[in-house]
């Protein structure tokens, strides 16, 4: 997808996850090192003894790079040399602060104007929190992940156990995921002018906007959720699990749907012969909720109980998943890891591959692809480069010039002109650029999203037997003064046009009622296609072909068109049919797995649906690099993309440490996964479920640590690892202080330490997000104006607005209808009102 593209990386663990993405879609990613090697080469586990070529860190995340190693202090006429033969420039961390002299942004470029410079910082280039120390940790921790994952309170709703970091790295994995994000539509928006700019990006700012149902019920109410074992944070704490365990200790998820979906299962229970009279269903609902958003109901806590008894009755490997899910139950298993890799589904998909290392004389397995497509998509690339592999050959390519010439459109590409200056009175990346969007739920409509933000006309179709879910975060009974003037949580309006979720996962789109199942909706449908660039969707494998409009019917109406598909596990392979949401989606991927105290702890898993997120992520990266891929080829395509798979790649590490290593992953509380770093927890602070994380990665962080703390400042890497006392003496000092000044004190001690922040803290108490501007006040039609997450890649010349072109926030059931009908396909206002009356519209 991105053949010809250059990037030459020159970052540390911040940014390597964004370079390996790169690299997959097909780019030349050159790592620059200095003679002792990245960073990242001394991070654990490692493949026999440390040394720069056995991390498996490394391994992990620089497949398909090369590696060239340059010294700070004679190698800059090189190193200026290859930064002009790349299209981009990728900074971050500490492997970039030796040739920081050389790196000046304007500098740069003001020398190579077509040059896009990407850079990650941990909190940003300044405000009150630029001088912080990072660390994975403590960005989950102050971003908010943290203090939605973890276990269930007591009855009395005290939490004895602090919240749980999810694992490994996945503070870099989101971060790196949303900065290729806005790479690829800086080089659409090059490969079309010409012009370069430079990206920034924030780990912390990526973070906090990464979490799910938290920020827009504080935004919109003011509620607080809760976290709850291996399950959705929620407002209230529910009284039953979604998550069940075997006979033999594994464990099962099952999402009850709602009132319609708890009867497939009572009725599979039944056909298995359990007892399941639970009397008449008196449910009301009238809408459909996204997961996790509402409370559980008496019934279906005993819906639940009787799932739980019925999976204690198997073992793990006996448990009859795919039989429940052919009846409409929503479950999987809770695979570890490397379970996946052995999976036919996976292994007819490509999800996995064999990648040799020569000088150990065999290969290993690798996460290397989150989905299928008509033309070239993912690169699966040698393994990791040794220190310094290809000096030679890069410097030799850089005296013949043979490569890096920077990728230009088609000379009949178009030049877009609507739309083309955003609220910044700068263009759009994407202006020009229309989307005929079935999406729905975060995984896919949150890819279109961040396609809105950057330009694209965005086209959201529903129907109202099916709309998409918009129950969720309402906005509150009495509206912005209401909530602006709230000191506790409001009640929501129950209209399904003031969903709050809604409105943050679908701002500057418009909405289009349509009946594609009506012979006029499909002749509209295909017309608007007519005049669309993409076509996006989010529904199970098929739908669109029972509609007429697969995809050799949409070559047919556009030879061009990309067609975007997210699906649960991806439309070729076993699993086609199968449901999924995102707790299922974690669950058969092995990322809930993945969190938590040992076994024979239950997991943690993830307190809210992140693999809706890094689906949407994964969506967007797939839109834009087909686009870009079309701009230079005239080629379009179809993209079979899977939630699940984008879960399989991020929890690669895990797969690949079993490979080598043939251990499978092991939950490790908030205890480092490489077993290398010291105290590495979270700590109660004063206040009711007030918690601290902090890391020390170095032996002078440990010493700072223990002068403060009173601790002796000789104590080993090793005897601190071994020590009982260490979390307990900690806690000691932490109990009796207030989180923040706690945190205060000790990054002015150079220590990594972050308060686990809640969305109240995050919107109303953190100055750095504030400073950053985090999120952007858009008004809605008939919601108001409220703040949504901005888009979180800051481009110099084409800044993105999450209010889209049309700076407006989500739109209202069929708000557009008469604006796409009439503006786009010049239809009267009396033939639109009798589409209406006929129900086509």
């Amino acid at each position: 997808m991105l053949d010809g593209v250059r990037v030459v990386e020159i970052a540390d663990e911040l940014a390597a996850h964004a370079g390996l993405l790169l690299a997959g879609l097909g780019a030349d990613v050159v790592k620059v090192e200095p003679p002792d090697g990245s960073v990242t080469r001394r991070i654990g586990p490692f493949a026999g003894e440390p040394s720069p070529d056995t991390s498996l860190f490394f391994w992990q995340h620089n497949r398909g790079k090369r590696s060239i190693v340059l010294d700070p202090d004679g190698d800059l006429t090189i190193l200026q040399d290859l930064v002009g033969t790349a299209d981009v420039l990728l900074l971050a961390g500490r492997d970039a602060a030796p040739f920081a002299a050389e790196l000046d942004v304007d500098a740069l470029r003001a020398r190579f104007p077509d040059l896009i410079v990407a850079r990650m910082t941990p909190f940003g280039d300044d405000g009150p929190w630029a001088g912080f120390v990072g660390s994975d940790l403590v960005h989950l921790a102050l971003g908010g992940p943290v203090m939605n994952c973890g276990y269930d309170p007591r009855p009395d709703g005290f939490y004895d156990l602090p919240p749980i970091a999810p694992a490994a790295w996945q503070s870099y994995v989101i971060a790196g995921e949303q900065l290729v994000i806005g790479v690829l539509a800086a080089l659409v928006h090059a490969q079309r002018t010409g012009a370069g700019q430079e990206l920034s990006l924030a780990v912390h700012e990526a973070v906090a906007k990464s979490t799910e149902l938290d920020l827009m019920n504080w935004v919109m109410r003011r509620a607080p959720l809760n976290r709850q074992t291996c399950r959705h944070a929620a407002e209230k704490v529910s009284n039953v699990p979604t998550i069940a365990q075997t006979k033999d200790g594994r464990w099962i998820v099952t999402m009850a749907m709602g009132a319609k979906n708890e009867k497939q299962i009572l009725d599979f229970l039944a056909a298995k012969g359990m007892p399941t009279d639970l009397g008449d269903d008196t449910s009301t609902e009238t809408g459909r909720n996204i997961p996790g958003s509402s409370a559980v109901s008496d019934r279906s806590a005993r819906v639940m109980d009787l799932v739980a008894r019925f999976v204690r009755k198997y073992t793990y490997e006996d448990f009859p998943w795919l039989e429940a899910q052919d009846a409409g139950v929503v479950c999987s298993p809770l695979r570890k890891p490397h379970e996946n890799a052995t999976d036919e589904h996976w292994r007819a998909r490509g999800s996995f591959a064999e990648v040799e290392h020569p000088e150990q004389g065999r290969s290993h397995t690798y996460a290397v692809s989150k989905w299928l497509s008509t033309e070239p998509a993912w690169t699966v690339g040698r393994r990791a480069p040794l220190l310094g592999e290809d000096t030679r050959t890069i410097v030799a390519e850089l005296a013949t010039r043979t490569t890096g010439v920077r990728t230009r459109a088609r000379a009949d590409v178009r030049v877009f002109g609507r739309h083309e200056l955003s609220v910044h009175g700068k263009p759009f990346p994407l202006a020009g650029v229309r989307i005929f969007d079935f999406s729905w739920f975060l995984a896919s409509a949150g890819g279109t999203r961040f396609l809105t933000a950057l330009g694209a006309e965005c086209i959201k179709v529903e129907w109202k037997a099916n709309p998409d879910t918009r129950i969720a975060a309402m906005a509150p009974v009495g509206g912005r003064a209401a909530r602006d003037a709230a000191t506790a949580p409001l009640p929501g309006v129950t209209d399904p046009d003031m969903g709050g979720q809604f409105n943050n996962k679908n701002p500057g789109k418009r909405g289009l009622s349509l009946n594609v199942r009506h012979p006029e909706g499909l002749a509209i449908a295909r017309k608007l296609i007519a005049i669309s660039d993409i076509v996006a969707e989010g529904f199970s494998p098929g739908v669109l072909e029972r509609w007429g409009l697969g995809y050799e019917i949409l070559r047919e109406i556009k030879p061009d068109i990309i067609y975007a598909q997210q699906s649960g596990m991806g439309t070729d392979g076993s699993y086609g049919r199968l449901r999924a949401v995102g707790p299922v989606a974690a669950a058969l991927s092995g990322v809930s797995e993945m969190s938590g105290l040992p076994e024979p702890a239950m997991p943690a898993g993830w307190g809210y649906s992140y693999l809706d997120w890094i689906g949407a992520y994964s969506f967007a990266t797939a839109m834009l690099a087909a686009l870009h891929y079309r701009d230079r080829t005239g080629r379009g395509q179809w993209i079979d993309a899977s939630q699940t798979e984008s879960g399989l790649y991020v929890a690669g590490g895990a797969v690949l440490q079993h490979s080598v290593t043939g251990r499978p992953w092991v939950r490790t509380g908030n205890a480092s996964v490489t077993g290398d770093v010291a105290p590495h927890g979270i700590y109660r602070c004063a206040g009711t479920d007030r918690w601290l994380a902090i890391a020390c990665q170095t032996e002078e962080q440990w010493r700072a640590l223990a002068a403060e703390l009173g601790l002796p400042k000789d104590l080993t890497l090793a005897q601190r690892l071994a020590s009982p006392d260490l979390d307990h003496q900690i806690t000691a000092w932490t109990s009796t202080r207030e989180p923040y000044a706690a945190m205060e004190r000790l990054q002015s001690l150079g220590i990594p330490a972050g308060v686990c922040q809640t969305a109240g803290d995050r919107c109303d108490t953190d100055p750095q997000l504030a400073h950053l501007n985090w999120l952007t006040e858009v008004t809605g039609t008939k919601i108001g104006t409220w703040p949504l997450a901005e888009f979180p890649v800051r481009l110099s010349e084409t800044p993105a607005h999450i209010g889209g072109p049309i700076d407006r926030g989500a739109p209202g059931y069929g708000e557009d209808n008469e604006w796409v009908l009439g503006e786009l396909l010049g239809m009267s206002s009396s033939e639109i009102a009798r589409l209406a009356e006929d129900g086509v519209i």
